[in-house]
This record gives structure tokens, C-alpha cells and sequence, in this order.
């Protein structure tokens, strides 16, 4: 049975989560956030660092060609950016992996502009010639990579003065490689999962590829971080924008749970307008029922359509622990990461959202969704952060403070848009 909440002046009505979600929570519930406590909670383990201290970042980066698909041997980078609280206490931490979509790899602004002329002209040949440049992998020497795994930062510090471990990888070997439709989602999923194995060896016996490989981001300096132990991997969450997106979804399936690391448990997983392969001849490699499951879509979204939620409606068909469908309006495509925001001038940054005709600060989406009013970049990443926020502490620490977020019974960022939340109850 599907509940639909949607924002209105009025009142609105707060329906209670089915008891087994409750229950589920209540039994995840391993994090304490007290204001002034730092130690850790002796029945569950986990560090008790309060959720207003502040937050480090570090890097990553075993190389170019460090991984490579198991399809077709094509070379994917290992890399991630890392936020995590200032202090990590002496208990462990949830971890989130988050994974960028489909976007150019290398950040050639010579081939940028040859590529808009040749769009201008008509001229195919120089199109394509252009393009092959900025989806190469590895990128040609001088050219810098296109840092997609970067423009979540802000969700990532977000999440990390809550009390999180966020990594965001990077997945442009697989954007600049063969693979298509399903194989592109198993392919996101995969490296998921070699990034996942790469924390639990940490994590567990301070051992493996990851020690001694962290680095300072601005200067590029080793930096010691002692995440050993203080990172929970039975405690999992997964977040993909686009493609990944689907990757993200095909990681976390109940068919493929098989294929988690050895001692690695996704408790959440969210799907940021994803790019899903609508064509798929097997939806059991996406069917999620036993993992709490979010998908998020704007209303001005120029390239993934509405058919995104139906999708991930059948994909969630009998989940017993959780399905939210959140619609924010106004919101397109690229503006959930920043290097793809026309704001961060970097290459092939650009607003996707479709402008309608006659109403200035209007936008629509590519199958004519009704008229919003277009969210700056500011806004979009504000409220996607509210709803991931919200859902990650509720499944990943149980933190019920924000069920009614979850429900659409609340709406904290009204005053700057419209957000439908629709609740699958179990």
C-alpha cells in the first residue's frame, strides 16, 4: 500500500511508521549524540561524539588503472575522498560509500570548446573527436581528471558532523569504458564492493591496500588517520547519483547480497535520480526487499525521467523495511554535484533543466512535469541534503528525530520548495 504526503499550506498529518520499521531501527540504534561526550556506548559499541564537532578530510588514490572491470579489462581508477568527525572517539562509525554518475572524465577545456563548436556547425566527425578526448580514461598527460567524486562534499561534511565515515570514489574508468545497461550497473556495483573490502581490512586488522594512503587534499601530504577499528562495516549505507545510481540499487539487491565482502552488512541504500536501464530483462538484479531504499527526483530533471520512480517502485515491491519516493520540484539533474554546476566553471558544467517558455525562473523537465520554480544550486543541495541526512541517521543510527521528514508529514525546507514524499508501508 502506497501513502502519499504531499505539502500543503494546511495542516498535515504524521502517519506512524509500521512497527516492524520501528522495530528495525530501534534494534540499529548504536550511536549516541550528546552534546560535550566523547567516549564510546559500552552496550553497542559505537563512539559517542557528539554531532557538533567538526569534521577532516583526506584522500586516496592507488592509481589510474589500480582496478579493472571484469567485463572487458578496461582500467578504473581506486580513489575517494574521505570526510569524517575531527574526533573519532573510541567507538566505530557508519560508513557511507557515495559514487558519481555518468559525466566527462578529463577536464580538457581545449576539447570542450572544440566540441561546442563542432555541436554549432553540425560537423559529427569533430563532435565525436572532441568527446573522445573527454572521456578518455586514463586522461592524456597534462590533462587533469574531471574530480567528479568531489561535488558531494557538502552532503559529505553533512553527514560527517553526524557522525559518519563518507567516501566518495571515483568512477571514471567505468564512465569512459564499453559497458552499457546492466553491465554498467554491475560494473558501479563492483567497485562498490572492491572499495568496501579495501575498508573492512582496514577497519578490521589495520591492514591492506588503504594503510599508509591517505593523503591531505590540499597539499597532498601522507596523512595518518586511525580509522582502524573506528569504522563500523555491519553498518553500511550506499548512495549513487545517475548511474550510479543504478549501480547503487544493483549493489544492494537481494540477489547480489551474496557478493558484499566478508563482514560488510548496507543497512540503507539511496538512488539520487538514478539512471536506471528501464530495457533490464531480469528486475531481480535490482529488487530490493530486505534494505531500507530511498530515490530521489527533481521535477526539472533534463536526463533521467519520471519512469525512474516506477522503476524503483517495482524494484521495491515487497520490502519490508522501507521505501521512500521523494520528488523535490524545481530541482534538474546536475546541480546535486557541484563539478557538474555551472557555478564551479569547470568543464562541461552545465543546467540541464528544461526553461519554459514565457515564464522567466520556470523549469520543466523533459516530458513536460508541470512548471517549477528553478532551484538555484544552493537550494537543490540543501534540500537533497535535508531527505539524505534524515534517512541515513534514521536507518544507519536510528535516530527517529526526522520520521516525519521521512513521511512528509514535515517539510523544513518549504520556504524554499515543494518536496512529495510517498511512504511504502510494509
Amino acid at each position: 500500500m502506497l501513502k502519499r504526503h504531499k505539502r500543503t499550506r494546511g495542516s498535515v498529518r504524521l502517519p506512524a511508521l509500521s512497527a516492524a520499521v520501528l522495530s528495525v531501527a530501534a534494534a540499529a540504534f548504536t550511536y549516541t549524540s550528546t552534546a560535550g561526550a566523547v567516549g564510546v556506548n559500552e552496550v553497542t559499541g559505537r563512539s559517542t561524539v557528539p554531532s557538533s564537532e567538526s569534521t577532516k578530510t583526506v584522500r586516496y588514490d592507488m592509481g589510474d588503472a589500480a582496478w579493472q572491470l571484469p567485463q572487458t579489462g578496461e582500467p578504473v581508477e581506486l580513489s575517494g575522498v574521505v570526510h569524517y568527525p575531527a574526533d573519532l572517539g573510541t567507538g566505530r562509525h557508519p560508513l557511507i560509500v557515495v559514487m558519481h554518475g555518468l559525466h566527462e572524465t578529463c577536464a580538457d577545456r581545449k576539447a570542450d570548446a572544440a566540441r561546442t563548436a563542432a555541436q554549432r556547425s553540425g560537423d559529427d566527425a569533430a563532435y565525436e573527436a572532441a568527446s573522445a578526448k573527454l572521456f578518455a580514461w586514463p586522461c592524456a598527460p597534462g590533462t587533469p581528471a574531471l574530480p567528479s567524486e568531489i561535488g558531494y562534499d557538502y552532503l559529505a561534511r553533512t553527514l560527517a558532523g553526524q557522525g559518519f565515515v563518507v567516501v566518495s570514489v571515483g568512477a571514471n574508468g567505468i564512465n569512459a569504458a564499453s559497458v552499457s545497461g546492466d553491465d554498467n550497473a554491475s560494473a558501479r556495483a563492483g567497485l562498490i564492493n572492491r572499495h568496501l573490502r579495501m575498508w573492512q581490512e582496514l577497519s578490521s586488522k589495520d591492514k591492506g591496500e588503504l594503510v599508509g594512503k591517505f593523503t591531505d587534499p590540499a597539499t597532498g601530504a601522507a596523512r595518518r588517520v586511525g580509522f582502524a577499528h573506528h569504522v563500523d562495516m555491519r553498518d553500511v549505507g550506499i548512495m549513487g547519483h545517475s548511474r550510479a545510481g543504478a549501480g547503487a540499487t544493483w549493489q544492494a539487491a537481494d540477489s547480489h547480497r551474496g557478493q558484499w565482502p566478508k563482514g560488510v552488512e548496507v543497512k540503507a541504500v539511496a538512488a539520487l535520480a538514478p539512471a536506471y536501464n528501464v530495457m533490464t530483462e531480469d528486475m531481480s538484479n535490482y529488487t530490493i526487499t530486505k534494505t531500507p531504499f530511498a530515490i530521489f527526483r527533481g521535477t526539472c530533471d533534463g536526463q533521467v525521467g519520471g519512469e525512474a520512480f516506477s522503476f524503483a517502485a517495482d524494484a521495491a515491491k515487497g520490502n519490508l523495511s522501507g521505501f521512500h519516493r521523494v520528488a523535490i520540484r524545481g530541482a534538474n539533474h546536475n546541480y546535486f554535484n557541484t563539478q557538474w554546476s555551472p557555478q564551479s566553471r569547470q568543464v562541461a558544467s552545465a543546467d540541464d533543466a528544461t526553461p519554459v517558455k514565457g515564464h522567466l525562473g520556470q523549469c520543466t523537465d523533459r516530458e513536460d512535469a508541470a512548471p517549477a520554480r528553478r532551484l538555484t544550486e544552493p537550494q537543490q543541495r540543501r534540500a537533497a541534503t535535508t531527505y539524505l541526512n534524515a534517512f541515513f541517521r534514521r536507518h544507519l543510527l536510528g535516530y527517529t528525530g526526522k520520521d516525519q521528514v521521512l513521511t512528509g508529514a514535515r517539510h523544513p525546507d518549504s520556504a524554499i520548495t515543494e518536496v512529495d514524499v510517498t511512504v511504502a508501508a510494509p
